[in-house]
Formats: C-alpha cells, structure tokens, sequence
C-alpha cells in the first residue's frame, strides 16, 4: 500500500537530460534519490560533478547528498517511487514515437512492486499513459494496476536555459490513478516546488493541459511569423509593427523566429495524432505547424533574394551561420531549426558555415552530420546570418558582425538583435 509518510520514500529519477536532473537534485534535497539513465557517459559526467546541459551548476550537483547515479537498471530495485523523464520525439513523419517510454516502462516492469507509485513527466497526448505505459508494466510484472501498484503523471515544464522559471518557481500540476494516489503525488511535488501544485481530476486532464501549454505557444508564434512574411513584402519593419500594436495592454508580445527544441515543435503533433485517431482532422493546429516547420527555408531563401540583389553570385557563396542551438544561451541542439536554413543554402550549391561554441560539436557532427567551425574569420562571406542570440553574439554589434563578411556582403539578422538600420535584412 502506500507509504503513510514520505519521510521514508525511495524514489529513482528515469532519465537525467534537461528535465530529470533538475528534478533528481531537488528531491534529493528531501528524499533518497537514485538517477538513472542507459547513457553511461551522461552517468559518469554527473559523477564527475559536472552537468553539459548547464541546467544544474556543478556546485549545486556535487552539493546533492541525497542523489546517486546509475546505469545498471538493478540499482532501481529498492524504489518505491519511479518518476519517468524520458523524450517523446516525433518520427520523420510527424508521428509520436512512443519507443523511449515504452521502453522505461518495460523495464520498470522488472522491479515495480506491490504498492509502489509511477508517476510519468514525459509530454504525451490524452491517453497515452493509461492506454500505453501502464500496460506495459502489467505485463511485465504480472501486477494489476490500480490495485497492486499506481500511477500518476506530471508533466514537466522545464524551459532550456531559463535561470529564473525554474523548476521550484514555476506552478506543477499533478495527478493520480485513483483520489488517494493523486492526493499522495500532489504532496509529493509540493514538497519540492515553492510554487504550488494544481491537482487536476484525471491524468488525461494533466496529460491534456500539457499538450496545449506548447501548442498554444506555437500557434501564437506561427501568426506572427505569417505577419513577418507579410510586412516583409510590404517593406514595413515587423519589429516596429509588433512595438507599436504592443502598446495596447491586451496584445500578445511574441517575436518571429525560428520554433525549434524539444517541446514547442514537437508537441503539437501529439495532439494532432491523437486528434485523428478518434476522427477530427485539426485544422488551425496543422496550419500553424506548417508556417513555424517552413521558416528556415523562408530566411534562406531571403538571404538568397538579398544577395541576388546585391548583384553577389549565389552559385558557391559563402556563409556563415552565428548559432546553432534551438534557442540563446542554451546548449540544447534537440530539433534545432538552423539545420534547415544550413540544407536549403547547400541545396543553392553555397558554401555553410556554422559557428556556435555553446553547441557541443561532437553531438552536431552525430546527429546533425555537420563540422562546426571553431574559429571566425574576417573579410571570408557573402552572407552573416546571426541565428541565435547567445549573449556573446548580441555583444558583438554591427561593426563586428560585418568584418566577417566581405567588401560586398549582406547581414541577416534573424533574431532581431540589432537596429533595423544596422542589418540588411531581419526576418
């Protein structure tokens, strides 16, 4: 049955990326953790006391007393609590892939015994945990859920890169299998997040209200990206545009730009999957998930359009591309939209570098096939892009993005870092 108390609870942290590291370090503030994660690397990293996420400071993780890190599964045998944090990508095809959290939960099926608690944080569409995960468990370890152990579902809410909404700041929402679990899960996290909890009434609600929170977001940058394309031809600054309509107190002060990462791109399809399955076909959704997929090939074909126009011969130009990452200041790479800008300017037969040093080079060469390049040169392109506003990048100022460039060059800025006089095009 459940533990009367949590004093006493042991709780192993399935996956140690952006969401359950930050999460492991704070519980372990107050309950004996176990971390666990299959890459072995990511283990002895944080052994080490160092975090290459940049999530958790190296003082704050070697502080951690109270957590343990793993890669043998058999170490998550004496949990009482399993919280998984595992990715939920989307194949080539903008479907979820589910293989990850399957996963976990076969294994978990290994060790979950008679009164123990899986609570999931993965973003997933309404269903997917009960439907999915928890039958998985079953079978594994021939225990019948919601009588010999429970569920709960969290869903995360980490935002890469943010040091000020973090994960104790920012408002959990919890819930459980039955009335008692959810009481016990809410509890749980109350215990860590300074915030507050909102107890929903099912999990599909949880599992729903998180699929929206991204959604919402992506739709509200897909509108004023189409705005930008708009302005753009009618030769108006979008930037200006967007100040002024921001002086009335209701409107919606979002930026164009690239909609890359591991949430905001991705969850969507969630939704929209799942939406399909029981015979709606969504509309607005999918639309603007069109226009956000479609905006790297819109910057470069911009930047074709302006070079072509400074009478600078597209056919083997050189450019160079300042970020990488999905989002400033931030070294997560996951579904980074600068890769679609890099393809669509080779396709043009161009020359492509690309220079982040807040990317881990070894991940982009693995999974993105592409050599970032340590060291700017001057005077050497006919294109600037300034992708990604790292704060390094930002300082830099106009005089110093164009010296890379060459005599007859154009300076794209993407993220509307400088003056809308200072760069030959923004998006």
């Amino acid at each position: 049955m459940l533990q009367d108390s949590l004093t006493d609870l042991k709780i192993g942290i399935i996956g140690l990326g952006y969401v359950g590291l930050p999460l492991a370090v704070e519980l372990s503030k107050k309950f004996n953790v176990q971390g666990f994660d299959i890459n072995c690397a990511r283990v002895e990293e944080l052994k080490s006391g160092h975090d290459s996420t940049l999530e958790v400071a190296d003082e704050a993780l070697k502080s951690a007393k109270g957590l343990r890190f793993t890669s043998e599964k058999n170490d998550l045998s004496e949990c009482t609590v399993y919280i998984v944090t595992v990715p939920t990508p989307i194949d080539e095809n903008n479907v979820p892939d589910l293989t990850p959290l399957q996963k976990a939960s076969e294994m978990l099926g290994e060790f979950v015994k008679k009164g123990d608690v899986v609570i999931y944080e993965s973003t997933v569409y309404p269903g997917a945990t009960e439907e999915v995960c928890l039958p998985i468990i079953e079978k594994a370890s021939g225990l019948k859920f919601n009588e010999d152990f429970f569920a709960g579902y969290s869903p995360e809410r980490i935002n890469p890169g943010d040091k000020v909404n973090t994960l104790t700041k920012i408002m959990k929402i919890t819930s459980g299998s039955t009335p008692e679990v959810a009481d016990f899960v809410d509890t749980l996290y109350g215990a860590i997040v300074e915030a507050g909890t909102h107890k929903a009434s099912s999990i599909k609600v949880a599992e729903a209200a998180k699929v929206i929170e991204n959604t919402q977001r992506d739709l509200n940058i897909a509108i004023i990206n189409e705005f930008a394309k708009i302005f753009n031809r009618l030769d108006i600054d979008t930037e200006e545009v967007l100040n002024a309509a921001g002086t009335k107190w209701n409107f919606l002060k979002f930026k164009p730009g690239l909609v890359g990462g591991h949430c905001i791109s991705v969850d969507p399809y969630y939704l929209t999957y799942k939406a399909q399955e029981v015979g709606y076909r969504p509309e607005v959704i999918l639309a603007g998930r069109r226009i956000n997929d479609g905006m790297g090939e819109y910057v470069a074909t911009q930047l074709v359009k302006k070079l072509s126009s400074k009478k600078i011969h597209i056919d083997e130009a050189k450019v160079l591309i300042l970020g990488f990452t999905f989002k400033g200041d931030c070294p997560d790479v996951r579904n980074t939209k600068i890769i679609d800008i890099v393809n669509e300017l080779k396709d043009f037969n161009m020359s492509v570098d690309v220079y982040d040093n807040w990317a881990d080079a070894t991940e982009v060469k693995h999974e993105y096939g592409l050599e970032l390049i340590t060291e700017l040169e001057e005077g050497k392109y006919d294109g600037v892009v300034l992708a990604v506003d790292h704060s390094e990048l930002k300082e830099m100022g106009e005089q110093k993005l164009r010296s890379f460039g060459k005599d007859k060059h154009v300076l794209y800025d993407v993220k509307h870092v400088l003056k809308p006089s200072e760069a030959d095009i923004r998006l």
